[in-house]
């Protein structure tokens, strides 16, 4: 766990556990480029979701390799996009949302959406 309450996710091995563990709750992946001033601004509204709410938070760096962005658009089915939000139930993306669109009601709203 980081110090912002986000699991981090480095390796195709850890997003494999993230989407068996969205089998049993809701989970939020969020891929950030710490380069970018709109990512940026999308960490602050994600940081906020992942102190408020108790859903399992996971944070991608896409700067760190293309591998890893590679395996979450084939697995989940959405186009990568940076900075990007997926939220994943029952091992598939039901949600996603990217750049201004990011923002830590619209994804409270989207785990609380067919719950």
């Amino acid at each position: 766990m980081s110090e912002d309450g986000f699991a981090s996710v480095g390796a195709v091995g850890e997003l494999e556990e993230l989407i068996a563990r969205s089998q049993a709750s809701p989970t939020v992946l969020f891929l950030h480029d710490r380069w970018c001033p709109i990512s940026a601004r999308a960490y602050k509204e994600m940081s906020r979701l992942a102190e408020e709410d108790a859903a399992k938070t996971a944070l991608v760096d896409v700067t760190s390799g293309q591998a890893l962005s590679h395996a979450i658009e084939e697995r989940t089915g959405v186009r990568h996009e940076s900075p990007q939000v997926i939220v994943l139930r029952h091992g598939k993306a039901t949600w996603h949302a990217s750049h201004f669109a990011i923002t830590a009601r619209a994804v409270a709203d989207a785990l609380t959406k067919n719950a």
